[in-house]
């Protein structure tokens, strides 16, 4: 164990090159790392790099997140470890077709880990942390959410599901102490797109930013107190604008009577 670190990050889905990127980045920060990844060999060498590299306490756990036995296994190390100052649920799955026909073990899996295992990693590393006053937890959403297609109807649900689930969290836990971010990233150079049904290449390079550099800008909107941030977004007043308009259409979607189109 370091002897100059008394915080610790959690990170899942840390062997992806997105994961990784936020090991590194944190590592920088003087946090100790517990480095959350299905695949052992690959979190074992991201381990191994960033201990080489860094005087923080690397570990690594290996869970298959959609997997409920194992997902109770990182459920218990949030909630026991009272270290626990960070916890970045970037771990995800995607796969892209249309809904009629879908391979029902794709679908288990997004629900799996974009929906229930960020849901019930949250809670679980909230037990700790409403309990200290303190911590931070970082939910990813995606583009996505907001720019549906066709053949995006599961990963876009689940994803629109993390944003309004992060927002609702920010509302329950103001003034505790504890803050979540929900950081909405658009394309990356990663291998997330590898057998998603869509391919990197057919994005223009304009449009895929490195997940460095998506890390980069997620941090950095953290360090300036955001709720929201989108790493891409270059004119917040356009985000800002949205958020007017939902809460503009919100209280008047409950009424005691329909309104006069519906009505003879």
């Amino acid at each position: 164990m370091s002897a100059h670190a008394s915080k610790t990050a959690v990170i899942t889905g840390a062997s992806s090159p997105f994961g990784e990127a936020y090991a590194r980045r944190l590592a920088e920060r003087g946090y100790d790392l517990v480095l959350v990844g299905r695949n052992e060999g690959k979190i074992k060498n991201v381990a191994a790099s960033i201990a080489e590299h860094s005087d923080v306490d690397v570990r690594t756990l290996v869970a298959d997140l959609g997997d409920a036995a194992q997902l109770a296994k990182v459920e218990e190390r949030l909630r026991t470890d009272e270290s626990l100052d960070l916890l970045v649920n970037a771990a995800g799955a995607a796969t892209f077709a249309p809904t009629p026909g879908f391979d029902v073990n794709a679908i288990n899996e997004q629900v799996a880990l974009n929906v229930t295992a960020t849901t019930r990693l949250a809670v679980a590393a909230l037990s700790g942390m409403t309990r200290r006053g303190q911590g931070t937890i970082v939910n990813i959403s995606s583009a996505m959410a907001f720019w549906i297609q066709p053949v995006s109807s599961v990963y876009s649900a689940t994803k629109s599901y993390v944003l309004t689930f992060s927002q609702a969290l920010q509302q329950e836990l103001s003034g505790t102490g504890v803050r979540v971010q929900v950081v909405v990233p658009g394309a990356m150079s990663t291998g997330f797109w590898d057998g998603s049904g869509v391919e990197l290449s057919n994005f223009p390079a304009a449009n895929v930013m490195t997940p460095e550099d998506a890390v980069d800008a997620a941090l950095a909107g953290l360090d300036a107190g955001e709720d929201v941030t989108i790493p891409s977004l270059v004119d917040v007043a356009a985000w800002n604008a949205y958020e007017e308009a939902r809460d503009a259409v919100a209280p008047i979607m409950s009424r005691d009577v329909p309104a006069e189109r519906y009505r003879d």
